[in-house]
């Protein structure tokens, strides 16, 4: 609660406020295992409101290789207020490949699975979007290809109350699937319970995170 009130007040300090973010959050008594794990907590809070026709929303990004696991590494979301999409492709490159915009409430996870292009955004313009996520330690951004095509695969667009989605052209047509959000018991997690609180539990529980090639079968066929 005390994360979400500073986020809040963050994001609602500026003239045009978007979102506020803060990177590795957690209990003091465990900074060092998380530094061990090259795991990262991050929370960001999403404002109300529209960027023209579209929602508030993160840039189109794919992960950095980790220098210390040499993956494009996955991330785990989990909602705390509002309504989100978490949109991902499996490509950056002209050929999308799998387009998924996952839909989710308070509680729900999402997990983007390793090399994907992906984006999170506030799916109800009428109020914020909060949200916590399980990243690597190397965690970093690389946004050029996805730059050069002017965004995502797909475009989600606030129309009639609620969000339509545009194919973007400077892509090969790539059909979209949008679904609600789900369970992962493949990955060792437990609905139901919050991210971190599972960290605590059992820090394995979140090791694929900086650790993907634990699941490297999985992901090849991993949906999200």
């Amino acid at each position: 609660d005390q994360i979400r009130r500073s986020l809040r007040d963050a994001a609602c300090g500026g003239p045009d406020p978007v979102y506020a973010i803060a990177m590795d959050v957690g209990r003091a008594e465990d900074a060092a295992e998380l530094r061990r794990r090259m795991l990262l907590f991050g929370t960001v809070i999403y404002s109300d409101g529209t960027l023209g026709e579209e929602p508030v929303r993160s840039q189109g990004h794919v992960h950095v290789v980790a220098p210390h696991c040499r993956w494009s590494t996955p991330e785990l979301f989990e909602i705390w207020e509002g309504r989100a999409i978490i949109y991902a492709q499996q490509s950056a490159d002209g050929q999308p490949g799998r387009c998924v915009a996952v839909e989710a409430g308070r509680g729900d996870q999402v997990v983007v699975p390793p090399g994907w292009a992906h984006a999170a955004i506030n799916a109800n313009p009428a109020s914020g979007m909060v949200c916590g996520a399980w990243c690597d330690r190397q965690y970093g951004f690389v946004y050029d290809q996805i730059r050069a095509r002017g965004g995502l695969a797909w475009f989600p667009l606030v129309r009639g109350g609620g969000i339509e989605w545009e194919p973007n052209p400077a892509y090969q047509r790539s059909p979209l699937t949008v679904k609600q959000a789900r369970a992962y018991p493949e990955l060792g997690l437990s609905p139901g319970e919050p991210i971190y609180a599972q960290f605590v539990r059992d820090p394995e529980r979140v090791q694929w995170v900086s650790d993907p090639a634990r699941y490297e079968g999985l992901w090849r066929r991993f949906e999200p």
